[in-house]
């Protein structure tokens, strides 16, 4: 049996099969996606997704599916399934499956009487190309297979209709067809790996209905059209190969091209290995750029998760210092006025994010600790990260700028800067705005460091000048956020005014390597964070005794928004609590952080299987929810993995 498997006893329930979803992605942008089933779920799944430039440069779903009917002695066996319009689903392919298997690659058993069909498929590293495999494992007699391309030419976030504009005709191809539904997109081309016998017979299917759509509010139908059928008698024993893809293939080079790309992809036969394949998927190479996607499947590229992933997902995943580097290099390019695009790439991104700039140096930071040369590095870096600290100093946009005290402070009316940034009716959910905890643990951090760098590259004017702010900030942070009745930090302090709200920013300081308050003061902020925010899968955003705590993500946009942040459970939030635990209770701590990181090993077979949610429900039974696949949950896991390591060797 493999690491992640499922039997004909759990298949056939659909509670269980429709909540558990497949992704792939490949390096130039491009991704796969539906639930174990093959029933789609969302608007977000589709056998191929890939960008189209010349559209809008966003993603687009161009074949949704291809659905498979097997003939034998007069009977028909259709195993694809759609859920359409009030819940019905038909056909119900999922009744024939006997196995689903992740390994290199997830395999479909599907089984009826006598006959064993299997389906694979891969995506090409870096082409927009996907390639199916269906195998007659067991058939007495040959089986006649029938392939029907369901075709959608739309964006993800949108749905589409029937309509006279999509031009239905077809080119033929070697062993397939070309078609082109509307103007200024990229031809798909779809062929198969020997010859079939295709009947052009172009027709809408309408209504087909996304539950997870119904779940979160959103428009939920749409129609699709079946391009025709493609049919070929098999053997026992043969495989067909079918791709489809925005290049023209040479179908006699399928099966090898399809071997080839198994062969390079890591086995999905252990918790780690799971991980390190997940860390892969984020990055996305187009055009000669590389970028970090922050998660799958409706994130695109976000500074902020750019940050906090990249050295967990590059340094912790196999030393790759080149691909940290380039990332960083990247981002540098985006600057403006000391802070870094929300959304960068898109030219209608705003700036208004206080913490991602510190972040960046939090991320440098990892990143000259692990690299072999440093005096390359700091200048490289150095003066990004002196940029940074000046332009603070000095003030910036959105009222971003140090006091005489030392501590930042950061905000304008309606304006949510920090990484709780939901917003409602255009109003933040947790606005924040004056001195945050988090924001000055890590510009606290950020002065350090450059210091030292400083003083590491005989730089005397920059450490003379920076000394007596470092100097002075953790007695105005301590008197700021500090209560000792209470023994934990203020989450955000504005006209002298102290929010108590019990809330995960308070493990920064706790956790960066240079801390602006004691070891006692940090043991209780540990104790407190532990007690009242620590769940198996996450860091809650808000105690449970709150009156604002809400402990579901279920229902509409304004559901979801007022509880992303007032009490969900963020498993990125973790690492800061690993090494802020650890920094405490050493090697003691270590049994206690073991436990957490190897509980989270069962959530590879549930919701994005192989990889680790965005977000989880903050009370049992801890649902995972939001995007399937997220950079910083899973880089979080490889940077906890990453301490364990270190400490067990101490």
């Amino acid at each position: 049996m493999n690491y992640i498997s499922f039997d004909k006893l759990q298949l056939p329930n659909l509670e269980f099969s429709l909540a558990r979803e497949i992704i792939r992605t490949n390096r130039s942008g491009s991704y796969s996606s539906s639930t174990v089933l093959n029933c789609h779920t969302r608007k977000y799944h589709g056998l191929l997704i890939a960008p189209e430039p010349a559209v809008d440069d966003d993603l687009h779903v161009l074949i949704s599916s291809l659905d498979v009917s097997v003939e034998q002695e007069g009977k028909r066996f259709n195993l694809g399934m759609w859920r359409y319009k009030d819940g019905v689903f038909q056909p119900k392919g999922h009744k024939y499956m006997r196995a689903f298997d992740m390994d290199r690659v997830p395999i479909l058993t599907y089984r009826f009487g006598n006959i064993f069909i299997t389906r694979e498929s891969v995506l090409l590293d870096n082409e927009d190309t996907v390639i199916v495999k269906y195998t007659v494992k067991s058939a007495p007699e040959p089986v006649k297979l029938m392939f029907t391309p369901f075709l959608a030419f739309r964006n993800v976030h949108f749905l589409t209709r029937a309509n006279r504009q999509a031009d239905t005709s077809f080119s033929p191809v070697e062993q397939g067809i070309c078609m082109c539904l509307y103007q200024g997109y990229t031809p798909l081309y779809m062929q198969f790996s020997k010859e079939t016998d295709y009947q052009h017979h172009p027709d809408w299917y309408y209504d087909i209905e996304y539950l997870k759509e119904v779940e979160r509010g959103y428009t939920a139908q749409e129609d699709l059209l079946a391009s025709g059928d493609f049919s070929v008698t098999m053997k026992q024993g043969e495989s067909i190969y079918f791709s489809a893809s925005t290049q023209k293939q040479q179908p006699e080079q399928l099966a090898a091209l399809y071997q080839k790309q198994t062969e390079k992809r890591t086995p999905r036969d252990s918790f780690e290995h799971c991980l390190e394949n997940a860390a892969e998927q984020f990055f996305k190479r187009r055009d000669g750029k590389t970028t970090l996607v922050s998660g799958y499947h409706y994130f695109g590229v976000k500074s902020r998760d750019t940050f906090l992933a990249l050295p967990g997902l590059t340094l912790s995943n196999n030393n790759n210092h080149a691909l940290c580097r380039e990332l960083l290099e990247a981002m540098v390019e985006t600057m403006e006025s000391g802070l870094f695009p929300v959304f960068p790439g898109n030219r209608y991104t705003d700036y208004n994010a206080v913490d991602v700039p510190l972040l960046f140096i939090r991320a440098f930071q990892k990143y000259y600790r692990a690299c072999d040369d440093r005096a390359a590095a700091w200048k490289k870096f150095g003066t990004v990260v002196k940029h940074i600290l000046e332009t603070y100093r000095t003030g910036t946009r959105f009222n971003i700028k140090m006091q005489d005290d030392g501590l930042i402070y950061a905000g304008e009316e309606g304006w949510a800067l920090t990484w709780m940034n939901a917003v409602i009716d255009g109003k933040p959910v947790t606005q924040r705005d004056g001195l945050p905890v988090e924001v000055n643990a890590l510009w606290y951090n950020a002065v350090i460091f450059a210091i030292h760098g400083a003083q590491e590259h005989g730089e005397k004017e920059f450490e003379q000048r920076w000394q007596p702010v470092a100097d002075a900030i953790p007695k105005a942070f301590e008197t700021t956020f500090w209560n000792e009745e209470k023994g934990y930090l203020a989450d955000c302090v504005k006209d002298g005014v102290q929010d108590w709200s019990i809330r995960p920013n308070m493990i920064f300081a706790a956790s960066l390597p240079h801390s602006p308050i004691d070891e006692e003061k940090r043991m209780k902020v540990v104790e407190k964070v532990k007690q009242e925010l620590l769940t198996p899968y996450g860091i809650r955003t808000l105690s449970p005794t709150d009156a604002r705590y809400c402990n579901t993500f279920k229902g509409n946009q304004f559901v979801r928004d007022q509880a992303y942040h007032n009490g969900i459970a963020f498993p990125f939030l973790l690492e800061n609590f690993t090494e802020a635990y650890l920094r405490i209770y050493g090697k003691s701590g270590l049994s206690f952080i073991k436990r957490i990181y190897y509980g989270m090993e069962p959530e590879l077979k549930n919701h994005g299987l192989a990889t680790i949610s965005e977000m989880f429900e903050p009370d049992p039974p801890y649902a995972a929810g939001g995007a399937i696949t997220q950079a910083t949950s899973v880089a979080a896991l490889l940077r906890m993995k990453e301490f364990i390591d270190r400490y067990e060797k101490i």
